[in-house]
C-alpha cells in the first residue's frame, strides 16, 4: 500500500505568506466586543409556577407563567431543579430572561408537530419564511440566556426526524419563492408541510449566552443564531445524531464566541452561513467576527463555511481545537456559482484531527450546482498554521476555485498529515504558499546509489 501514502515535503514560501499569518490583534479586538447576556439577579423556581418534574405533567403553562413574570419584572432567572419537565409545545423567550437548568433537569419536548403551530418568523436553509416554531425561540430580544448542567431533549426521533424523506417538495418551493422574490409574508410553511423546525433559535436578538447544557434528539439544526449579535456558546455538550443535527449554525450573525464545546453531532459541528441566493444578497448581512476555540469535534464536519453564504462570511478564527472522535472533514468551505457572497479572513491555528476523509477542503463547485450561473464567490485571505492529522483517507488539502474567481492569498504553515491518499489538489488558485508542511510524512535524507538501482543495466 505504499502507493497510498504520498511522501513529500513542500517548503515553498512567497510574499503573500510572509504578509499573512494569524491575526492576533483582530481576534483580540473581536473578543473585547463579546460579553453575552446580562444574567438577572432576581430568581424563582419553576416549581413555584406549577411545574412538576415527573416527566408526565405538561409543564408548558408553568414556563409561560414564569416567562410572563420575567417580562413584567424586567428580568428573571428561572431555576429549573432536577427532574424531567414535559413540554407540550415551544418555549418562547422574553428579554432579560435566563433559564437555569440545574444538574439533573431535563426539558423534554412533546414531538407532536401541531403543537408547534401557529407559525413563527424564521428561515430554513437560508430562505426567510414562516414555519413551525423552534422548540425554544426568541425574536427581537436582548439579554437572553440558557445556562446550567441540565439537558434539552428534543425527543424528535418519532416525528420530525422522519420528515427528511418527504421534504423535497417544500424545500424546492421555498427556494423557488426565494429566487422569485415572493414577499416573505406569503411564504407559509406550517400545517401539512415538512420543513423541520430548529431546536433552539434566536432571530434578530442581541446579547445571548448559552452555556453548559446537554443537547440531544433535535428535530433539525440544534442551535440556530439568525441575524443576531454578541453571543457566547460555552461548554455545551452534544449527543445529537438525528438527521441534520448541526451543532451551532451562526447565520448572518456577528460577534460570536464558541469555546470549550463537546460536539457529537449527526451533521456539521459548527456551520457558518449568511443566507441563500436572492434572500442573502438582499439581506446583505455577513456572518462575521467569530472565534471558535478549545472545542472537541465529533460528527460529520468540524467547521464549515457555507453553502448558504450569499451575504458573505469574514473574520473567522479557529484555534486550539481537537477531536473527540471521527469527522468526515476537518475544515470545509463550500460554495458554487449560485451563491455569490464572499469568504475572507479565515484563520486556523493549533488544531488536530485523527482520521478524516479530507482534512482541509475549499470548493467553489459544491454539489455541482449552478455551474451555468455567474454568481461566483470571492474566497481570499485564508491562513492555516499548525494543523495536524493522523490519516486523511481521500485528500489532505483541496483548493477548488473557478476561472472567474480563483481562490487567492492562502498560506499553509506547519501542516502535518501522517498518512494521506491525495496530498494536494489545486485548481484555479493564485498566491498560495506552503512552508514547513509534510503531507504523507516527513521525508528523510536522500538515499545513496546502490547496486539495487541497476543504473548500468541494459534493461
Amino acid at each position: 500500500m505504499k502507493k497510498s501514502f504520498v511522501l513529500f515535503m513542500l517548503a515553498m514560501t512567497s510574499i503573500c505568506a510572509m504578509a499573512g499569518g494569524f491575526d492576533t490583534a483582530r481576534r483580540d479586538a473581536i473578543l473585547k466586543e463579546i460579553s453575552g447576556a446580562r444574567i438577572p439577579e432576581r430568581q424563582q423556581l419553576i416549581t413555584r409556577f406549577g411545574a412538576k418534574g415527573d416527566g408526565r405533567k405538561d409543564c408548558l403553562p408553568a414556563f409561560h407563567k414564569a416567562i410572563a413574570k420575567s417580562k413584567k419584572l424586567g428580568g428573571l432567572r428561572i431555576i429549573v431543579p432536577a427532574g424531567t419537565y414535559y413540554l407540550r409545545g415551544p418555549i418562547h423567550m422574553e428579554s432579560n430572561t435566563c433559564l437555569d437548568l440545574q444538574e439533573g433537569a431535563v426539558l423534554k419536548f412533546d414531538p407532536t408537530p401541531q403543537l408547534y403551530l401557529p407559525m413563527v418568523k424564521t428561515s430554513w436553509e437560508g430562505t426567510f419564511l414562516q414555519n413551525h416554531s423552534p422548540f425554544i425561540y426568541g425574536y427581537n430580544l436582548h439579554d437572553v440566556s440558557i445556562i446550567g448542567r441540565g439537558t434539552i431533549d428534543g425527543n424528535a426521533a418519532s416525528t420530525f426526524a422522519t420528515w427528511r424523506k418527504d421534504q423535497k417538495r417544500d424545500q424546492m418551493l421555498s427556494r423557488k419563492m426565494n429566487h422569485e422574490e415572493i414577499p416573505v409574508e406569503q411564504r407559509n410553511f406550517g400545517k401539512d408541510t415538512k420543513l423541520r423546525p430548529h431546536l433552539i433559535q434566536f432571530f434578530n436578538c442581541r446579547n445571548i449566552t448559552l452555556s453548559d447544557f446537554f443537547i440531544t434528539n433535535s428535530p433539525f439544526w440544534c442551535v440556530h443564531l439568525l441575524k443576531s449579535d454578541n453571543i457566547i456558546c460555552r461548554a455545551l455538550r452534544y449527543d445529537a445524531k438525528l438527521v441534520n443535527n448541526d451543532g451551532i449554525d451562526p447565520e448572518s450573525s456577528r460577534n460570536i464566541l464558541i469555546e470549550d464545546v463537546e460536539f457529537n453531532n449527526g451533521d456539521d459541528n459548527v456551520a457558518i452561513k449568511s443566507g441563500r441566493d436572492n434572500d442573502g444578497w438582499h439581506c446583505a448581512t455577513p456572518s462575521e467576527n467569530i472565534v471558535i476555540r478549545r472545542c472537541r469535534f465529533k460528527g460529520l464536519h468540524a467547521v464549515v463555511i457555507g453553502s448558504e453564504l450569499s451575504g458573505g462570511v469574514r473574520n473567522v478564527f479557529v484555534e486550539d481545537c481537537t477531536y473527540a472522535g471521527y469527522c468526515k472533514r476537518g475544515i470545509y468551505v463550500k460554495s458554487n456559482p449560485n451563491r455569490g457572497g464572499f469568504v475572507e479572513n479565515l484563520y486556523v491555528r493549533n488544531c488536530e484531527f485523527d482520521e478524516v476523509e479530507d482534512l482541509f477542503y475549499i470548493t467553489s463547485m459544491y454539489a455541482g450546482e449552478g455551474m451555468d450561473d455567474n454568481h461566483f464567490t470571492t474566497i481570499r485571505n485564508i491562513h492555516v498554521d499548525n494543523l495536524r492529522c493522523r490519516k486523511a483517507r481521500a485528500a489532505g488539502i483541496v483548493l477548488q476555485g473557478t476561472e472567474a474567481k480563483p481562490l487567492a492569498d492562502i498560506s499553509f504553515n506547519a501542516v502535518d498529515i501522517n498518512e494521506v491518499k491525495n496530498a494536494l489538489s489545486m485548481d484555479h488558485t493564485k498566491g498560495v504558499s506552503f512552508s514547513n508542511c509534510h503531507l504523507g510524512g516527513k521525508a528523510g535524507v536522500p538515499t545513496q546509489v546502490t547496486a539495487k538501482d541497476n543504473i548500468f543495466s541494459s534493461h
